[in-house]
């Protein structure tokens, strides 16, 4: 696949998105050629098809040392994921990527800031990635120390994004907004990720106008620490 023509893209992309064609392939990085011909939706499909995988724990052989030398090169990722600290949601093994894959930005209670903002900038402008996404999960601690109006240091700070998703949220008496009602926490965490993606569109132009154009899409996810399965919110 290093002459790209007509049908190499279509052949790269079976072997992108087709299990077994990517094993075939040794499971190596994608090439400059490969990202480029990529569109969002397949870029969100690849993913997905990946968390199947990794929820039947069948996911690809990781391949490192060849996925090492081939990436020394050159890096040619197809999303960046604003996942949570959480260290039980291990953003490239959920999804079935490895290195060279995916750009991955993770802080507690997957909010933004001007930094992350500014890395998602980079992957996408400069970088070619078709895809961001922001990935929240059950249970969350980050928000569960927002709705009990946690206080320690900097993570006080932190906790205050969370805030707007927490009183977003109605239908609960003030007794029932805290950490010990799961369904309220629940329905912060979905909130939260809306929001960080709402927040993301209202505060990077680069970003808006890159989805505007159909250049890259903007989505929001769920992850279960049930069952290791991922999904995707409605806007």
């Amino acid at each position: 696949m290093k002459n790209i023509t007509t049908y190499a893209v279509a052949v790269a992309s079976i072997a992108i998105f087709n299990p077994t064609a990517k094993a075939e392939e040794n499971n190596l990085p994608i090439t400059a050629e490969e990202q480029k011909a990529l569109t969002p939706d397949e870029v969100l499909t690849d993913l997905m098809e990946g968390n199947k995988r990794f929820v039947a724990g069948e996911i690809a052989e990781p391949n490192i040392k060849e996925r090492v030398k081939a990436a020394s090169t050159g890096q040619f990722p197809q999303a960046v994921i604003l996942s949570c600290l959480d260290s039980r949601v291990p953003v490239e093994d959920i999804f079935d990527q490895g290195l060279g894959d995916i750009f991955v930005g993770r802080v507690a209670g997957n909010v933004e800031n001007v930094d992350q903002l500014g890395s998602m900038e980079f992957a996408t402008a400069a970088a070619g990635v078709k895809l961001v996404m922001v990935l929240g999960h059950e249970a969350c601690g980050a928000v569960k120390g927002a709705c009990d109006h946690v206080e320690l240091g900097n993570l006080t700070e932190l906790l205050e994004k969370i805030k707007p998703a927490m009183e977003a949220v109605e239908g609960y008496e003030e007794d029932e907004r805290n950490s010990k009602n799961a369904e309220f926490v629940a329905d912060v965490v979905e909130a939260n990720v809306k929001q960080t993606v709402a927040d993301i569109r209202e505060r990077s132009k680069v970003l808006a106008d890159l989805e505007k154009e159909g250049k890259i899409k903007i989505v929001g996810a769920l992850y279960s620490l049930q069952d290791g399965s991922v999904s995707l919110l409605e806007e």
